[in-house]
């Protein structure tokens, strides 16, 4: 079977100006709507961390503890202007880009020993602590005990 006589077969009648220009229309707009929703959950999220790292980056300084790319934790022992110097152990150090530096480790204070007692409230008030419960239903059972 030939298929050149599909390829010189006249193409059919032109449709109308009117419908062709309204087909091109209702084809683009699904296009736009797809790089918009492209837009707002992949490219405009990335453009904001990436905007973050660069701020962490530039505010490294001297006695910051770091976590490199590759899971090395240390402190910055010197910033130079495109490297920091990482000291990981008492006589070692090590020299990486400012892009290698993954995350700044912030430590959590250690000054409250003790946790403090949390308030806890309904929407009927203040909630009773389990002690109190108890001391209640203990009670409540002695008087219809009598």
């Amino acid at each position: 079977m030939s298929f050149m006589p599909l390829f010189l077969q006249e193409a059919p009648a032109a449709v109308d100006a009117t419908q062709a220009g309204g087909g091109s229309l209702t084809m683009l707009l699904p296009l736009l709507l797809i790089v918009l929703i492209m837009y707002f959950f992949m490219i405009r999220p990335q453009n904001k961390k990436q905007k973050e790292l660069d701020k962490m980056l530039a505010a490294l300084k001297k006695g910051d503890k770091v976590v490199t790319i590759g899971g090395i934790h240390g402190t910055i022992s010197s910033v130079k202007e495109k490297t920091v110097v990482v000291k990981v152990d008492d006589n070692c150090k090590l020299e990486f880009n400012r892009t290698a530096i993954a995350t700044v480790v912030v430590d959590k204070p250690q000054t409250a020993a003790e946790p403090k007692a949390e308030k806890k409230f309904s929407l009927f008030g203040k909630k009773k602590s389990d002690q109190e419960t108890v001391a209640a239903a203990v009670k409540a059972d002695e008087n219809t005990d009598k």
